[in-house]
């Protein structure tokens, strides 16, 4: 069989380039240069549990605007009025807990509420407000317009801008609400409102603006005599979908992620669920201590499962076990899953949403180990707290799945957890210190699946001598620094491959692992740079499909180029959609005849004692079956800086003749993905011949090779 160069167009890096790929990594270790084809062999007869389709899932947190901006359509920022109107940024309440520490929680307003015709003029209303705190009351002359208004509002050409807003005061009073967005009298649009009364009323507001602008402003003004009351006011793109952006949705529901995880995060355990359902205008504005922000509370729980619904994804709700308790939890549950016969059920119904939701997943608060959390305890007294949860949720409804809030050694050192309960930087097995191990012994019947978490560095390592964590230094080889993501996940599989000898329990019982916040910094915003990296966690998670049962990336937003009025996925977005649409679902056994090299650093903590990989080093391969067995998908990834070739030989099975090959190589491995620019990455798509006996891969790249099955 001859050797075949999959390229698009057929040629090699020229020389020209490849210093500019080092350049990139500069005083890295050179790239691996490969002397011969290494040789993967595919056994389609060795099967492994099927991949589930909730690996390429999703999360979501109320982290500052990331929902309110990122995926919600609302354009006006604190559109209930928690700050005062004012003639300068309002200054935030003081960072309380351990985030006070750390300067980038300290967030001061960019947008907000500015008086007009005079600070005198605009009052806050703190005996009836319409809602939180208090409502600006705008007092009125027949001369000269007072009110408020705000800046900064991006708007399109003959787009089609709707709203309302909520207003009570003076029966002789008369206000205008205006759309600004130029300079000349012309670039204007008004809606006047009259017949205003003592009671607050809901008003629609409807503009088409005439020219672009990202720095357009709305005024609510008013004349006459008395006042005007302004209880809350809000501006979407009239294309909205149910609240949402639909270039997002449109975006996002490409990736059929299959699962998606809110409210948090850190963001949950001060949150307080029944605030963000019911009339949406009423739900009060609060500041999230926790990420220092105005939470407007626009997007809760009907919200998100509306949001799931639309995207096609099930929903994985994580409750407050931090502040919360767990009659509250156990009244969510209900609200989402009883029937309207109960107490949260016909409330749910009054609410607007008959049917029960029937959410299946369900998480036990949010990183219970870290002391930065809010209402952080003891391990025994949560692991109190966590049975004691399970128990009033299941009664509501048995079928839920709950998903444990754990950390293996990895995370408890990494964290530096360990250290503060037991002295010890990485704990030991079952060790008070061990917090999935001691969840695990101690509330096995009330765990589904255990969630872990992960961010993975290419910077810095676990120094077991020091006991800390140091930088790099020299640099991490090109390939190593793409496979750090893939060591995180063998080392959770290490772990738990010593839970299973430890705890006989777990061994008739298996609970799997939801990694349910995971992502790599170093990237950069829209950067093919970590695609790679993200393949091989992948492949890692594939090759233990037993055990990695769940995944939710660190954000959805983080799929997604976006602007205010524009959406894209960009190259990360593009890998989870070519995996989830062309990988396939039943794993099938690879080996080869090249091993990956020893781990760079010293087993422990976040250090595996095997390096994550198949033995086809410098490639790490992966492939599946379909559902129905009839086409086999093949993922070869190559994580360094230099073509490289392959012979693959697929066992016990015949091929068709013909195949479909799905690539992303693009020429620079910092090649981005941004809206309103030309994309320098894709996702190719190639009809191929016969699977030949050597291929060429691309550096950098990540293929997958579909054949039916004869």
């Amino acid at each position: 069989m001859p050797i075949v160069k999959l390229w698009t167009n057929e040629k090699t890096l020229s020389r020209s380039f490849l210093p500019f790929l080092f350049a990139i990594f500069v005083g890295l270790v050179p790239s691996f240069s490969q002397s011969h084809s290494v040789t993967a062999n595919i056994d389609v007869t060795k099967t492994g549990a099927p991949i589930s389709k909730y690996i390429y899932g999703q999360f979501l947190e109320h982290g500052g605007d990331i929902v309110n901006n990122g995926i919600w359509s609302e354009m006006l920022v604190d559109r209930k009025f928690f700050y005062p109107v004012s003639t300068s940024a309002p200054t935030p309440p003081p960072v309380m807990g351990n985030a006070g520490g750390n300067p980038r929680f300290r967030r001061t307003p960019t947008r907000w509420w500015a008086p007009v015709g005079g600070p005198e003029n605009v009052t806050m209303d703190t005996k009836a407000p319409y809602t939180g705190d208090h409502s600006p009351v705008i007092s009125l002359e027949s001369a000269h317009p007072h009110g408020l208004s705000q800046a900064g509002i991006a708007v399109r050409k003959g787009k089609i801008y709707s709203g309302r807003i909520i207003l009570s005061g003076s029966p002789g009073a008369a206000v205008n609400v205006t759309l600004v967005w130029g300079k000349e009298q012309a670039d204007r649009q008004t809606v006047v409102i009259r017949n205003l009364g003592s009671d607050y009323h809901k008003f629609p507001l409807k503009f088409t603006a005439a020219a672009d602008s990202d720095d357009a402003n709305l005024e609510i003004t008013g004349t006459g005599s008395g006042s005007v009351q302004v209880g809350a006011v809000s501006l979407m793109p009239a294309d909205n979908i149910q609240g949402f952006r639909p270039e997002v949705i449109a975006a996002l529901k490409q990736m059929g992620f299959g699962v998606l995880r809110f409210p948090g995060g850190n963001f949950v355990s001060s949150y307080e669920w029944r605030y963000g359902v019911g009339d949406i205008d009423k739900r009060p504005p609060i500041f999230d201590p926790v990420w220092h922000a105005v939470q407007p509370n626009d997007v809760g729980t009907d919200e998100f499962l509306t949001l799931c619904r639309l995207l096609g994804v099930d929903p994985y709700i994580t409750v407050n076990a931090g502040f919360g308790d767990a009659w509250s939890a156990r009244e969510l549950v209900e609200y989402t899953n009883g029937a309207a016969t109960t107490p949260m059920g016909k409330w749910r119904v009054t609410n607007g949403h008959p049917a029960p939701y029937g959410v299946k997943f369900w998480g036990v608060g949010n990183e219970p180990w870290g002391d930065y959390q809010m209402g952080a305890m003891s391990l025994p007294q949560f692991e109190l707290k966590h049975n004691l949860f399970a128990k009033e949720m299941r009664k509501v409804d048995p079928s839920i799945k709950l998903i444990a809030g754990g950390a293996m050694p990895d995370v408890m050192e990494g964290a530096d957890q360990s250290r503060r309960i037991n002295g010890q930087y990485v704990p030991d097995y079952l060790s008070p210190a061990d917090w999935t191990g001691q969840m695990l012994l101690n509330c096995l019947d009330n765990i589904d699946m255990v969630s872990e978490h992960y961010y993975a560095s290419g910077t810095e390592h676990t120094d077991m001598k020091l006991q800390k964590k140091v930088p790099i230094d020299p640099p991490l080889s090109f390939i190593e620094w793409q496979r750090a993501p893939a060591v995180q996940v063998r080392a959770k599989y290490e772990h738990y491959q010593e839970y299973l000898k430890r705890i006989p329990a777990l061994r008739a019982k298996p609970v799997p692992i939801a990694i349910d916040e995971w992502a790599y910094f170093g990237g950069g915003p829209n950067s093919y740079k970590t695609v790679p990296a993200y393949a091989w966690a992948f492949h890692e998670m594939f090759r233990h499909s037993d055990i990695f049962q769940m995944g939710a990336f660190t954000f959805a937003t983080a799929m997604m180029s976006e602007n205010r009025t524009e959406a894209v996925l960009n190259p990360t977005g593009m890998l989870f959609k070519m995996y989830r649409d062309h990988f396939g679902t039943i794993p099938v056994e690879v080996t080869g005849d090249s091993p990956q090299p020893k781990p760079t650093f010293p087993i422990g903590g976040d250090q595996p004692a095997v390096n994550p990989g198949s033995d086809t080093y410098p490639l790490d391969v992966s492939a599946a079956l379909t559902d129905d067995h009839k086409t086999l998908a093949i993922a070869v990834l190559n994580p360094s800086d230099a073509e490289q070739s392959i012979r693959l030989s697929v066992k016990n099975a015949k091929l068709a003749v013909a195949g479909t090959l799905w690539r992303m190589a693009p020429e620079s491995i910092n090649a981005t993905v941004q809206v309103g620019k030309k994309p320098e990455v894709q996702v190719e798509e190639q009809s191929i011949g016969a699977l030949p006996e050597i291929m060429i891969v691309r550096p950098f790249s990540v293929n997958i090779y579909s054949y039916p099955m004869q």
